[in-house]
């Protein structure tokens, strides 16, 4: 386990207790502002992670991000909360769903930041 609780880039962090919950059209904001809204969000063991629709902010493109940088959920709000940056996740691969091989690509991307 790393120092901010996190026990890994792809499990949430051990302090969150409400990330189990159905997270789908809730809002994220990035330390710096908003991202978009959560389209498809996965609980798997070892392997929990977003999907955001980002919208027209980076031309309508998803990104996929690891549940390690969640660092707050707020149900009344229905807001989850990142700790990176808006531009980290512009510059993120594309998600693209019909590519079996892209964990690699999002663990040496995101990899860079714990």
């Amino acid at each position: 386990m790393t120092p901010n609780g996190n026990t890994g880039m792809w499990s949430y962090r051990s302090d969150l207790t409400n990330h189990d919950r159905d997270l789908i059209g809730y809002d994220v904001e990035a330390v710096d502002g908003s991202i978009g809204k959560i389209d498809e969000a996965s609980n798997d063991a070892d392997h929990s992670h977003l999907v955001v629709d980002t919208g027209f902010w980076i031309f309508g493109k998803k990104r996929l991000i690891p549940a390690g940088v969640v660092s707050r959920v707020d149900a009344a709000e229905q807001k989850v909360y990142v700790d990176i940056t808006k531009e980290q996740i512009k510059s993120a691969p594309d998600f693209d769903p019909d590519r079996a091989s892209q964990r690699d690509d999002y663990d040496t991307y995101y990899g860079s930041f714990r």
